[in-house]
């Protein structure tokens, strides 16, 4: 075996140490996730949630792989972005913002962490109140969670992703809701978080993806967002954007010298993974990152938005897709919920759900009867992290 063929093989979920890799990114993301949730509060600003969620995803990765030989890139894969309400995703303010959230808030959290490139993502939705979560808020929760459980129960060897599109749309419209348009689910590999495989959210005209069948060994981010409105989300002010990637396969030879400083300081800090203009100095990044955008040199993440009124759940989990089935490796349980609408009357629902997700037999491709021990973490939704990558609808 030639060093490429060991070095490609070693990439691949086959490989304990890739395994373990991931399901350490894993570790510390839910506990990252666990302690913005529990700092999610009244009043609480904004953007020190944003900032306690990095930084600890920054401490414990930093605690990790001190004394190798070959250093280890680890981190944050997806700064936090905590979205309320209405609005859909992406937002992670600048240190200057004021916003606080309010009792009631409907707070989606959204992060990834990452080790030696390899990424685990979660995104969750909790509303800030006591006791159970009722009426539309807990329809649009429990439709994202439920399409959540049914897509990791379709993304397994010998399904196509247009299984997935259509079945989380049939799970939306028994709540009464409906899947936001523009999101996708990717598949992940080593420093790609946005890779070539991935499942659409809603089929439309005017959104296309390549058919694809998914396969044992590979890793997926599944986002799911739902809305009481029309799942149409629009960008409403460019300003708000702080979240961006570099486009590695793009060159320009910027004119402004603080374009020219940015994107130096970005190669050097941020070279493949999503970051926060906050980490940038900040006097100089407002100005640099519009020429930067502009000749794509950089993929912004816009803060996309429902109407007003609206409500948006966020449900994203990090799945790898092992021999002995699938292991959803982010997660955080949900409040209790008791929403208006039930899918006890949608029967290929309920197939869904009963499909294992492990399996007895390698490949695990056999639909049995799930064991009890499935049904009841189908009927406990949990929510995971990872990339959420919505794109503007045109």
């Amino acid at each position: 075996m030639s060093d490429e063929e060991r070095e490609e093989k070693e990439l691949d979920l086959t490989s304990h140490e890739v395994v373990t890799k991931y399901k350490c990114a894993a570790e510390i993301l839910n506990k990252a996730l666990q302690l913005v949730v529990s700092e999610c509060k009244p009043k609480s600003k904004i953007v020190d949630l944003c900032e306690k969620g990095d930084a600890f995803i920054k401490e414990q990765t930093g605690n990790m792989y001190k004394n190798v030989k070959k250093k280890i890139e680890r981190g944050v894969a997806f700064p936090t972005c905590i979205s309320v309400n209405n609005t859909v995703c992406h937002f992670s303010p600048l240190s200057s913002d004021e916003t606080v959230l309010e009792e009631g808030d409907m707070v989606k959290i959204d992060m990834g962490c990452h080790i030696d490139g390899f990424i685990a993502v979660v995104a969750h939705t909790h509303v800030l109140q006591g006791g159970p979560v009722t009426g539309r808020a807990a329809d649009v929760l429990a439709a994202a969670n439920t399409a959540a459980e049914v897509a990791l129960r379709l993304v397994r060897p010998g399904k196509k992703n247009s299984d997935v599109t259509e079945a989380i749309q049939k799970v939306a419209a028994a709540y009464d809701c409906k899947i936001v348009e523009g999101v996708l689910s990717h598949q992940m590999k080593q420093f790609v978080i946005d890779g070539n495989k991935v499942v659409l959210s809603v089929s439309n005209p005017d959104t296309r993806v390549d058919n694809a069948e998914f396969e044992e060994n590979e890793v997926y981010s599944i986002d799911i967002v739902t809305s009481t409105g029309e799942g149409k989300p629009k960008l409403l002010d460019e300003k708000q954007t702080t979240i961006y990637k570099r486009a590695v396969d793009k060159s320009y030879n910027l004119k402004m010298k603080a374009s020219r400083f940015i994107f130096s300081e970005i190669s050097q800090k941020f070279p493949i993974m999503p970051f926060t203009a906050r980490d940038l100095e900040e006097k100089r990044a407002r100005l640099g990152l519009v020429e930067c955008v502009n000749h794509d040199l950089l993929q912004p993440y816009p803060v996309l938005h429902e109407k007003p009124g609206d409500l948006v759940a966020h449900i994203k989990f990090t799945v790898l897709l092992m021999p002995n089935g699938s292991d959803r490796v982010t997660s955080h349980a949900l409040q209790e919920l008791t929403p208006a609408k039930t899918i006890d009357n949608e029967p290929e629902i309920k197939t869904w759900l009963a499909l294992p997700v492990k399996s007895k037999k390698k490949g695990g491709g056999k639909k049995k009867k799930g064991k009890k021990s499935e049904k009841e973490e189908s009927s406990q939704a949990e929510p995971m992290e990872g990339e959420s990558n919505v794109a503007e609808s045109k």
